[in-house]
């Protein structure tokens, strides 16, 4: 799954499993196996959804697959890049279709707030590993997402790759899965009468619930729980660079704009050559300004995030599910990282106290995540197995016809 943050400087290294736990873990599986196989033939389309899962996982975390479970996601596909011609206007995409499975369902998967968009290895790998599990991927790009701005244009974006790729599928409505800022705005459309008999289901990972809440915490590390509690972790720097980038012109003064957002551009685009050329060209007064504003702990820089969140608290109720999830009819999953510090797992209990019961299906805050990526710290079997059960529940959700 793609991850908005892969600063290398910041970035949790991959998670490192002991082989002792490894083979707990697939004892585990293979009882699973052998259960199913004593519960008899009713049984197998869960058990395979389960192995499914668990080979998808595996190859998301870059980790090895044993061959006797990859011929569970071992489907041929073909991958073609498209033109959608939206009614918001075209955008970029690409459909992953399993080879020789006839009338195969269909999903839409969205990209987290990545330059790379579409072409993001990490979503590649999740796109087609679904696809080998017999299920038609399509990836439409977000070109505010991909450029860092997380605004309502993208809600319609959503919603209408949904009503393309029903279409697509002979009418049939189709699953969303919405990665970080993403899935909260497919929450948005979801709710959205015109795309209602389009999305089958929504999953939300690591998803926001109320944009204001995730600024403050942003500006102060704290997020409210919806019984009273406070989650305290420190935000990683990449939350309110992303906010800074989007509004730069009331951080700066105007004729500086360019010169600023082009280093934070590049910053946040993981590109240090032009990061360090783009601040080459700064003048002295302007490698001041760029200092104060890279370093989002500074209590000037916070005071201004604190005002620039006031004057766009509008727009951050409009890419908000908060408040706007009660006739929500479509099932709906939430996935969250225990230790995310991009986007606090609070947000996630929000959505879930919000939802209609007849909605959420299932929800799961996972130590086995950080924010999108398989890397969280010392997750234990049972938490493992959490994960493989609640993914393989979604695969189950994709496959229904």
């Amino acid at each position: 799954m793609t991850d908005d943050c892969s600063h290398s400087a910041k970035e949790p290294g991959p998670l490192v499993e002991t082989g002792e736990a490894r083979r707990r873990l697939w004892w585990l599986v293979l009882c699973l196996v052998a259960i199913a196989v004593l519960a008899g033939f009713a049984g197998w389309p869960m058990v395979r959804v389960h192995l499914q899962s668990v080979a998808v996982l595996d190859l998301v975390g870059d980790k090895p697959v044993p061959g006797w479970l990859r011929r569970f996601v071992s489907d041929p596909i073909a991958v073609r890049d498209l033109e959608l011609p939206l009614a918001s206007g075209t955008v970029r995409a690409r459909l992953y279709t399993p080879e020789g499975v006839k009338n195969a369902p269909a999903l839409v998967v969205l990209h987290g707030v990545h330059y790379l968009g579409i072409d993001e290895p990490r979503l590649e790998t999740f796109a087609t590993a679904m696809a080998a599990c017999g299920i038609e991927v399509l990836t439409p790009e977000l070109p505010d997402i991909k450029d860092y701005h997380v605004g309502a244009n993208s809600i319609a974006t959503i919603g209408e790759s949904a009503e393309w790729l029903t279409h697509a599928d002979g009418g049939r409505p189709v699953g969303v899965i919405g990665l970080s800022f993403s899935g909260g705005l497919s929450l948005l459309a979801a709710a959205k009468p015109r795309y209602q008999k389009d999305v089958r289901f929504v999953l939300a990972v690591g998803s926001q619930d109320e944009m204001s809440r995730v600024a403050e915490y942003y500006e102060t590390g704290e997020d409210l729980r919806p019984d009273g509690t406070e989650e305290t972790l420190a935000p990683h720097e990449y939350g309110p660079l992303v906010l800074e980038y989007e509004h730069v012109a009331e951080f700066v003064p105007a004729v500086d704009v360019p010169a600023i957002q082009a280093v934070l551009r590049a910053h946040l685009y993981e590109d240090p050559a032009a990061e360090r050329v783009a601040l080459g060209r700064l003048s002295a007064a302007q490698k001041l300004e760029a200092k104060d504003l890279m370093d989002t702990s500074l209590p000037a820089t916070r005071t201004e995030l604190e005002r620039s969140d006031e004057r766009h608290a509008i727009d951050m109720a409009a890419v908000s599910p908060h408040g706007q999830l009660a006739t929500l009819k479509t099932p709906v999953y939430l996935l969250h990282g225990a230790a995310d510090n991009i986007i606090p797992a609070a947000e996630t209990q929000w959505m879930a106290s919000e939802l209609p019961r007849r909605s959420l299906k299932a929800e799961l805050i996972s130590p086995v995540l950080s924010h999108l990526d398989l890397d969280g710290a010392g997750p234990t079997v049972m938490d493992q197995l959490r994960l493989v059960h609640f993914f393989a529940e979604v695969l189950h959700a994709a496959e229904v016809q």
